[in-house]
């Protein structure tokens, strides 16, 4: 697969005089069901060439999705991550109740050291395994330390000119949405409760930063207050 053809053809020049990521007006309005999303339509053609591919869905499961993505040819993996991060932790502050109780709880780990434990525990696959990523809004919802343990492994886990497909709110969501695919350029977001609190809101610089090891970027600025962006390895 050419990759880096996909990538000229895709993302042209930047005429910006500092490296920022490639944006995109993306004002199409959302259907009855859904929003339209031209970050999915990107990732789509990204990956299009990618025969008997694999996929990670980072969201919850979601039988539209999987039905739509081995339709393709995909084999998808997926992982429930922001329920999974819960209970971790849940499990953790047990143990440390009862780590506590009996006044042994002088050494317990960091935040930091349970993230990384976490992110190991969590993503059992060997390096360049997937073509795509479906991150979703995630990252929003991620502590520093966790976030960029995150970042640095789904890089590691992605094939070279591998896609991630992340959405950023540029203010404070009113709800925390799951997500599927209905068809190409569409997706469903769906309320549910949250599995733990808004973190921030990024800023271009900081999306650029945070996602510095990938070589290509581009994002789409919806008027929902979301932006969509594409990572490319």
């Amino acid at each position: 697969m050419n990759w880096q053809m996909k990538t000229r053809f895709a993302a042209p020049p930047s005429t910006a005089s500092a490296p920022g990521p490639k944006t995109v007006s993306s004002l199409a309005p959302a259907t009855a069901n859904g929003r339209v999303s031209n970050g999915l339509k990107e990732f789509l053609w990204l990956l299009s060439d990618a025969q008997r591919g694999k996929l990670l869905d980072l969201g919850q499961v979601s039988q539209n999705t999987l039905n739509f993505f081995i339709a393709k040819g995909f084999r998808v993996s997926t992982e429930d991550f922001m329920r999974s991060w819960r209970d971790f932790m849940d499990a953790e502050e047990e143990r440390r109740r009862k780590t506590a109780a009996n006044g042994n709880d002088s050494d317990w780990p960091s935040f930091g050291t349970l993230a990384a434990r976490f992110v190991e525990d969590i993503f059992q696959f060997p390096a360049e395994t997937y073509s795509g990523i479906l991150a979703w809004d995630l990252f929003d919802y991620m502590e520093p330390e966790l976030l960029s343990l995150v970042v640095a492994r789904l890089h590691e886990m992605l094939r070279p000119g591998g896609v991630v497909l992340a959405m950023f709110h540029s203010r404070p969501p009113d709800h925390f949405c799951r997500y599927r695919i209905l068809e190409n350029q569409t997706f469903e977001l769906m309320p549910t409760q949250a599995f733990g609190p808004h973190v921030r809101v990024f800023q271009n610089r900081e999306i650029l930063e945070l996602f510095g090891k990938f070589r290509t970027s581009k994002t789409f600025v919806g008027r929902d207050q979301i932006r969509e962006a594409i990572f490319i390895k």
